[in-house]
């Protein structure tokens, strides 16, 4: 019986899912206007002038109760001092967040953002890095080994190690920086797994590269302070 019902949804399109060479619905706003929307609200979270309760209101939550088009896809890192919403002060249906611990994609967190990318019509992608992040701390502390569910954060984080090592400034007459300048060396390992994240999302992803080389999206990478508030794009 089950076997019956999903022949007749595919013949009726009922689970038709559109990857590679689907229109992606067009954005209301550019890549390039949607960064700048984040980058206006980061500097009104750093100086304590958040909107984003005026655009959550019970009038636009009713308006949104059916659809959504969200303009930017954020992936950040789950810690709790890193809410993208509050950071860049973002309303309800303004951005498609994607939360995962050391901001690293695996399948499902792909199909997330192919999800808003390709449906939602969302323009811009941000992944987003912070200071201090736990999971990189976790992933420098273990030289990249680990066990469990845990270990599997740290052994997906682990090849940023190696090209912190070759283009960290703090190691640069220090072989074992690593060990002798480890916060130093932490931030270096966050800003190059930012950067590989970022850069792998269209080799991992048809759907992404495909769009992207029609333009119909940007892919950005950034850091997050979490003493000032401020986001720093790469």
């Amino acid at each position: 019986m089950f076997k019956i019902f999903i022949a007749a949804a595919i013949a009726t399109g009922a689970l038709a899912v559109n990857f590679v060479g689907a229109s992606a619905p067009a954005s209301s706003i550019s890549p390039d206007e949607a960064l700048k929307k984040l980058m206006d609200g980061n500097k009104r979270y750093m100086n304590g002038e958040l909107t984003l309760a005026q655009r959550s209101t019970s009038e636009s939550r009713k308006s949104l109760a059916t659809s959504q088009s969200p303009s930017t896809i954020i992936l950040s890192c789950s810690d709790s001092r890193v809410p993208p919403e509050l950071l860049f002060d973002q309303g309800l249906g303004e951005i498609f967040v994607v939360r995962v611990a050391g901001n690293i994609p695996d399948p499902v967190i792909l199909g997330s953002i192919e999800y808003a990318a390709e449906h939602l019509g969302s323009s811009l992608i941000v992944v987003l890095g912070h200071e201090r992040c736990g999971a990189v701390k976790a992933t420098v502390d273990s030289k990249g080994r680990g066990h469990g569910n845990i270990g599997a954060i740290v052994k997906t984080i682990s090849p940023a190690l190696k090209v912190a090592l070759q283009s960290c400034a703090a190691c640069e007459d220090d072989k074992k920086c690593a060990d002798t300048k480890k916060a130093a060396f932490v931030e270096c390992v966050i800003d190059a797994n930012v950067k590989m994240v970022a850069a792998n999302l269209t080799r991992k992803s048809k759907v992404l590269r495909h769009l992207t080389e029609q333009k119909k999206i940007r892919i950005v990478s950034g850091k997050y302070d979490l003493d000032n508030g401020k986001v720093t794009l790469y």
